[in-house]
């Protein structure tokens, strides 16, 4: 038993090490929660907010500004207004649409141990997606450009707790737009061997995204279909709204089998009604009609039910994040995921302007609240910042160890003759200790949980070595994971025809503004 422990130990120590060049970091894994997830309402307040949602999108119903999208509900028999792109939603047409939607799916990745499950129990970290700056000690706050948006594609890579990528972590807006989705894969394609991530703004910049992904993946349309490796979010805009360039993207991406993640953006008392209940009857109804939307192009399409609820400032109209109105938002819709047996995301944010307390103690309620919901994908896992504005990289470090420790948390404990320690306490007696004990000499190396940023040592120790707190030992960690940082390998074939597409299309042009 002795020596099993110990070897167990060196093995567990070993996947740290070689996994993040002697920081400790978790290996790559995947996570089930193994805890019953928390419901926030009743059975009958949770079909409360069903049925009301249902009355929304009946009586009031959703703008679909897209012809195309309308001619293709009005064929599957929705109501859709003559006169406007006004569309209502009997109960039987969202029930019937909501039961094609496949409960699980896998997200393949270029790598294929970087494949993911994605619904169930299964929980997946991304890193931030979508800000416009970025930020760190050194350099302050500035506006996203591509050698920040490669560093972040490389700690997204370096680091085993980001699962997936979520987007451009941060903006490269030293890219000209029509060719920015273009480098934008191409970085994400070489630089990671992650899940890729594509932004439904237009139709000819998600068919570039298919294009690339099928070079990358190597498949043809056949095996794209039956492998779905490119994932979106799309985002109603709140209230009751889906825009051209979203729909565009939800029919190309649909149609081919590839996961969407509806998300309405709804902040109480901007956006939505100013309860929670309220704004969540309103995610709900646009929620059911993308989703119900997507079954509607491709039924069993890969979709995932987005939840992005939250509270504003009353007196800024600032949004505020990590709230406790937030964490409820986002259990109960879960709640209401879980009842359609779809997957469901929510995201790990705060409202700081600064990698500081409030940034973290936002964070623990967010991440918090994603893990007792059963959330599945847990977007802006790392480094969000200012409310979405910011990805900074201190930050970054701090929520590579939020969310390991969730990890970890969310591992059973292992309940044993050997793990209750009894041949320990007969050995040590009382009023001893238990360092030199065999049982703790035989699991001194995997007994607890090795931090990546905290400091465990005594205040003496720490005041003799600088006194250095962990935001400034967060700014040490991401220059050390990307000094350490080696690009994963690509089949030369491969990233040549990748460069001679982005070449091509570049030389056409792009995917002008529409």
């Amino acid at each position: 038993m002795g020596r099993r422990a110990r070897g167990e130990g060196r093995a567990r120590q070993l996947q740290r090490s070689a996994a993040g060049g002697g920081m400790p970091q978790l290996s790559f894994q995947r996570f089930d929660n193994p805890h019953a997830p928390m419901t926030i309402v009743s059975d009958d307040q949770l079909e409360a907010i069903h049925t009301a949602s249902l009355a929304v999108l009946e009586e009031i119903g959703l703008n679909f500004l897209l012809p195309e999208a309308c001619e293709i509900l009005r064929k599957a028999g929705a109501d859709v207004d003559p006169d406007s792109e006004r569309v209502r939603f009997e109960r039987g047409f969202i029930e019937e649409k909501l039961a094609t939607a496949p409960s699980a799916f896998t997200l393949h990745a270029r790598n294929p141990a970087h494949d993911l499950r994605v619904g169930g129990n299964t929980i997946n970290f991304c890193s931030i997606g979508s800000p416009p700056n970025a930020s760190d000690l050194d350099g302050g706050r500035r506006r996203g450009a591509r050698a920040d948006f490669e560093n972040f594609l490389r700690l997204s890579q370096y680091f085993n707790i980001c699962h997936l990528v979520g987007g451009y972590p941060v903006e490269p807006t030293d890219i000209e737009t029509p060719i920015r989705h273009l480098e934008g894969m191409l970085a994400l394609q070489t630089l990671t061997d992650k899940g890729v991530f594509c932004y439904s703004l237009s139709r000819q910049r998600v068919v570039d995204m298919v294009e690339m992904t099928k070079i990358g993946m190597g498949l043809d349309d056949e095996g794209l279909m039956a492998r779905p490796s490119l994932w979106s979010i799309v985002n109603a805009n709140s209230p009751l709204q889906y825009d051209r360039p979203m729909l565009w993207g939800m029919i190309e991406l649909a149609k081919r089998n590839q996961p969407v993640c509806v998300t309405p953006f709804t902040l109480s008392g901007a956006m939505a009604p100013v309860t929670v209940a309220g704004a969540v009857v309103q995610q709900n109804a646009e929620a059911l009609a993308g989703l119900a939307f997507l079954q509607t192009v491709n039924p069993g399409a890969p979709a995932i039910y987005g939840g992005f609820t939250s509270n504003v400032d009353m007196k800024t109209g600032s949004p505020a994040f990590g709230t406790p109105e937030y964490a409820k938002a986002t259990l109960l819709g879960a709640q209401l995921a879980r009842r359609y047996r779809v997957p469901f995301r929510a995201s790990n944010v705060n409202a700081s302007n600064a990698p500081d307390a409030q940034s973290a103690y936002e964070a623990e309620m967010s991440i918090w609240a994603c893990a007792l919901g059963h959330t599945n994908i847990v977007m802006h896992g790392l480094g969000w910042l200012e409310g979405g504005l910011t990805a900074s990289f201190e930050k970054f470090i701090i929520d590579v160890e939020i969310c390991q420790m969730m990890g970890e948390f969310l591992k059973p404990l292992e309940i044993t003759d050997a793990t209750m320690g009894l041949d320990a306490m007969r050995e040590v007696g009382p009023g001893g200790h238990f360092f030199a004990a065999q049982h703790t000499l035989e699991r001194y190396e995997s007994a607890f949980y090795q931090p990546l940023l905290s400091d465990w040592r005594n205040f003496e120790t720490w005041a003799e070595d600088g006194a250095v707190d962990a935001t400034a030992r967060a700014n040490r960690i991401y220059k050390k994971a990307l000094a350490d940082y080696q690009q994963p390998p690509m089949d030369p074939a491969i990233e040549e025809a990748l460069r001679a597409f982005v070449a091509k299309r570049t030389e056409e042009g792009g995917a002008p503004i529409q």
